[in-house]
Order: structure tokens, then C-alpha cells, then sequence
């Protein structure tokens, strides 16, 4: 499939909108994405590289959404079916990820865009995916809502997430750290995922541990 017909041309699309924390977390991933594939060569090694072709396996029929498509380090596990929508906040890492469906002949719709504020109609999607997405999200449960309005009734949502580890020591040391984190990465390492997917009104269909509890494939619907 040729890729041409289907990238908007990321330096046409205007950037959304945002309040100053948002600008702060788009301005740290469009620093960081001339290095973003080598500073997640750790993780991928582990249970986030391990996980996205599990959350791609599940993903096969209708139209797509991936949020955070970040540099495309999804693009490989694509279903070759489905046409997929990708949006990210950042420009810059969106432009890496043209490059990266142009080298790999993929039909991708790529766009710049916040997801708490998806400028999509209700029920556009049949499913929706997303990996280490929730940890930079600034309000993370205003993302999930805007998740469950675009997809369709009993849409599949599928999360690769890295979260809080709620054990007497760790937890509190992750908390201690994740400023220090949210500095250097734009990631917050604290997040309790699972539980903000139920604060935002999903119904929780799985939650499976990949290699510990530090990182979880999560199964939703709307």
C-alpha cells in the first residue's frame, strides 16, 4: 500500500490548542524525539516490547485509532485490514512516524492532536489502542472520556501502560521520583491506570501483568 495518499503533511496541520501544561508536556516531546527510540530501547527490550504486538493481535476489524503514535514504533504490528488513524501531540515525533509508515508502505491517516480534545465525531472508531500514552497525558481521565465518545458502542480499547506499583516501599519511591522523571522523560511513572480507565466511566474487561506489575495490557470498552 502506498503511504502518500494517506499522511496529512505533519508541517500543514496547525497544533491544537492547550492550556499551559499540555504546551509543556508537547514541548518536552518534540525536545526529546530526536532521541525518543533510543531512550526507549530499555522498555522495548522488556514487557512494552513484548506487549505491543499483543495489543495488535487484538486489533483487527474497522477503523483504528492509535493515540500516541509517537516515533511509530506500533507501525510494525499494524493489521494490515483496518485503515488506521494516528494522532500525537508532537509535531516532531510525528513527523519521525511519516517517515516510518513511508518506509514501511503503510496507508496511514497521521494527524497533530490532543487527546482531551479529539476533533473526531461520536462513535467514529471500531477500536482504539494506545502504549505508554496515559503516563503523559496532563489530565488523564479527560483522554479516556474523549476515548470512550469517539469510539463505537462496545468498541474495544486497548492500553500497553506502565503504572504505580502499589507496594509499601516502591510506590512511595515512585512518587518521590516522578518529578525528576516528568522532567527528563515527559512521562509520569506514578500513574494508576486501571483505576483512572474506571473513574472514566470504561468498563474494565481485562487487566494482565506483563513480566511484574510495573507494566499491564488493559481491555476496555465503552
Amino acid at each position: 500500500m502506498s503511504n502518500q495518499a494517506g499522511i496529512i503533511p505533519v508541517s500543514r496541520q496547525p497544533k491544537p490548542p492547550a492550556d499551559r501544561q499540555t504546551a509543556l508536556t508537547r514541548a518536552r516531546y518534540d525536545r526529546i524525539a530526536p532521541i525518543y527510540d533510543l531512550m526507549q530501547k530499555f522498555m522495548e527490550r522488556g514487557a512494552i516490547g513484548t506487549g505491543r504486538p499483543r495489543l495488535w493481535s487484538h486489533v483487527a476489524e474497522g477503523r483504528v485509532l492509535e493515540v500516541g503514535v509517537g516515533t511509530g514504533q506500533s507501525m510494525d504490528y499494524y493489521p494490515r485490514g483496518p485503515r488506521v488513524t494516528a494522532i500525537d501531540l508532537s509535531e516532531r515525533m510525528l513527523q519521525r512516524a511519516s517517515k516510518r509508515a513511508a518506509e514501511l508502505g503503510l496507508d496511514v491517516d497521521l494527524r497533530v492532536m490532543d487527546v482531551q480534545h479529539l476533533d473526531f465525531p461520536d462513535r467514529t472508531f471500531d477500536a482504539v489502542a494506545a502504549t505508554c500514552v496515559f503516563c503523559s497525558v496532563p489530565d488523564p481521565i479527560v483522554g479516556l472520556r474523549e476515548l470512550k465518545r469517539v469510539v463505537k458502542p462496545g468498541g474495544d480499547i486497548w492500553l500497553l501502560e506502565h503504572v504505580r506499583i502499589d507496594r509499601p516501599v516502591i510506590g512511595p519511591l515512585m512518587d518521590a521520583l516522578n518529578p525528576m522523571m516528568v522532567r527528563m522523560m515527559g512521562a509520569n511513572i506514578n500513574r494508576r491506570t486501571v483505576e483512572n480507565v474506571r473513574l472514566a466511566g470504561l468498563q474494565l474487561i481485562t487487566v494482565e501483568n506483563l513480566g511484574g506489575e510495573l507494566v499491564k495490557l488493559i481491555h476496555a470498552r465503552s
